[in-house]
């Protein structure tokens, strides 16, 4: 009896480890990252700069006896210019150029900071003169950066139906996310002027009550113990003259957690977090804690303008706050190498930090060559075309900074043109340039391949004017294994990969090319012209055992150590 009653549990038994012999093993995983911001590549505009769509926020007679509007910068060279005043930018003008953005293969766009900014020109300070640094007399709020209210719109942007909200439900149609730049470091310039100016060195909340002024006294001169005014600040300064927000008063963390969770119910899709650096790291947890306790997985990268990785990999980690950083590490290199031709590109490589490096996740970096607080790329269209092509092909976001589309202002820092007034006239007539054409190939590829968005980077060779590498994705129905060869130099150059290349059909993703079937142990011979890129994709799973170990590696490996 009690065998006959064991032998339905015992076939029981083998039949379903059958099955389980029988089922296919389970194909591991390989992914850079599924941060959804990943798959956008980022187009930054300088908001005030870009096109004045709408000329009645223009505020042309604002300021009075410190006018706000069109202030060139003295002592420019015969035949150029850069200003310090509003030059009329709004969001109208960003919407209506909207497809363009879209049109070359972006996701996002990344705006500077829309709080309201001082009525008047900043009388304090140093004088702006043509190349000079850290000097800010006589110039305007037209960047965004020197909040008074960060509850507040400020004026200059909006139009008649045209709200925050209302901007960012028009960039959602038409298949833009919204990067909102935003600023707790500081506020405006505090001290230093002649005569006490209106708003400067002042914060109002979200009912237009006063709650913080320096009064144009020198930090040190602050008494927060007996004035409820100062306490908001630090009685020490930071950057120039700019109000330095005291990141160990709850008070202050209150007071942006409220503002950027309003803007965020307004439709902002990421944060960009000016002067990250010069707030701590326990303020900087709590700041990402109550963000994402609203809106789990909400994507921040921070600005911490310091080209040492093991300074600004720290924002990464979670015990951190698990903000990702713009990839200034990354950036000294690609200068290095874009802008002079006979450059070695293996000058690249030990910054991707794709093993065991100082950040929780390489491929979550904000990657870019230049921006509006650095000179631009100095760069031929060449060196711009060959820049594009690595950085919308390797691991990381890519920012490009609006005008590089056309090489506008290369080389030139803030006050020697960068921020200069960008029009409608150049984006129209940007199509013709070549460097606009190349970019909207590879950002085009990108925007439609995921192994280029989010997979796992595998160097092969970074030597000379060639670097080679894979990009693989596989997660669930999506296994893609990208195969990208760079060419920056004069001459067409012949590549010749067979290490980790996994047998199968290689479809060229640029060009005319056709299929390149590839056998077992054989290799992939490839000529790639002159200042171009080419990309093979395989539609398959990884099955070859050396690619496979060498794609666990990097997956293993692929954060901080200690994370």
């Amino acid at each position: 009896m009690t065998s006959q009653r064991l032998l339905p549990a015992l076939v029981a038994t083998l039949a379903c480890g059958l099955a389980h012999a029988a089922a296919p093993a389970k194909a591991p995983v390989f992914v850079g990252t599924d941060a959804p911001m990943a798959s956008n590549a980022i187009y930054f505009v300088l908001t005030d700069r870009f096109v004045d769509g709408d000329t009645s926020n223009d505020h042309r007679d604002q300021g009075g006896a410190h006018p706000t509007w069109d202030i060139p910068v003295p002592g420019a060279p015969k035949g150029e210019s850069a200003n310090i005043g509003y030059l009329g930018g709004d969001f109208k003008g960003v919407l209506e150029n909207a497809g363009y953005i879209k049109g070359m293969g972006f996701g996002a766009v990344w705006i500077t900071p829309i709080v309201d900014n001082p009525d008047e020109a900043f009388t304090g300070g140093d004088p702006v003169s043509w190349g000079s640094k850290f000097t800010d007399r006589g110039k305007t709020g037209y960047h965004g950066y020197w909040g008074v209210n960060f509850y507040k719109l400020d004026e200059h942007l909006p139009s008649k139906n045209l709200d925050y909200r209302q901007f960012t439900a028009g960039m959602h149609r038409a298949g833009l996310k919204v990067v909102q730049d935003i600023v707790l470091n500081h506020g405006s310039p505090a001290f230093t002027m002649p005569v006490k100016q209106p708003q400067f060195g002042q914060i109002f909340d979200k009912d237009g009550k006063l709650i913080a002024d320096e009064q144009n006294l020198p930090p040190y001169q602050l008494d927060p113990v007996r004035n409820p005014l100062h306490r908001f600040y630090h009685a020490y300064d930071d950057l120039v003259q700019l109000s330095n927000n005291d990141d160990q008063n709850p008070a202050v963390l209150d007071y942006f957690v409220g503002a950027y969770l309003q803007w965020i119910d307004q439709g902002s899709d990421a944060f960009r977090i000016d002067t990250i650096s010069h707030m701590s790291t326990t303020f900087w947890k709590q700041f990402s804690a109550r963000i994402r306790a609203r809106h789990p997985g909400f994507f921040m990268y921070g600005e911490a303008f310091d080209y040492s990785p093991d300074n600004i990999g720290k924002f990464t980690w979670p015990q951190n706050g698990g903000i990702s950083v713009l990839d200034f590490p990354l950036r000294g290199r690609m200068g290095d190498v874009f802008e002079h031709p006979d450059s070695d590109y293996a000058q690249i490589l030990d910054r991707l930090y794709l093993t065991n490096g100082p950040y929780q996740n390489p491929y979550e970096l904000v990657t870019f060559y230049d921006n509006h607080d650095m000179a631009r790329l100095n760069a031929t269209d060449n060196g711009f075309i060959d820049a594009n092509n690595f950085l919308f092909t390797a691991r990381g976001i890519p920012a490009i900074y609006y005008g590089s589309e056309i090489g506008f202002e290369r080389g030139k820092a803030e006050h020697e043109g960068n921020r200069n007034y960008f029009g409608q006239a150049r984006i129209d007539a940007a199509p013709k340039s070549p460097i606009y054409q190349h970019l909207k190939a590879i950002a085009t590829l990108r925007e439609k391949t995921p192994a280029l968005q989010r997979g796992l980077m595998l160097p092969i060779r970074f030597a000379g004017q060639q670097a080679a590498f894979y990009r693989v994705y596989q997660q669930g129905k999506v296994h893609q294994i990208a195969l990208v060869l760079l060419n920056k130099g004069d001459q067409p150059a012949d590549f010749k990969v067979g290490q980790w290349l996994q047998s199968g059909t290689w479809q060229p993703l640029l060009g005319d090319g056709r299929p390149v079937a590839i056998g077992d142990g054989g290799a992939l011979d490839a000529t790639v012209g002159p200042h171009d890129v080419q990309v093979y994709l395989l539609d398959a799973r990884v099955r070859r055992p050396d690619l496979l170990a060498e794609l666990t590696r990097l997956q293993e490996e692929r954060g901080h150590p200690a994370r």
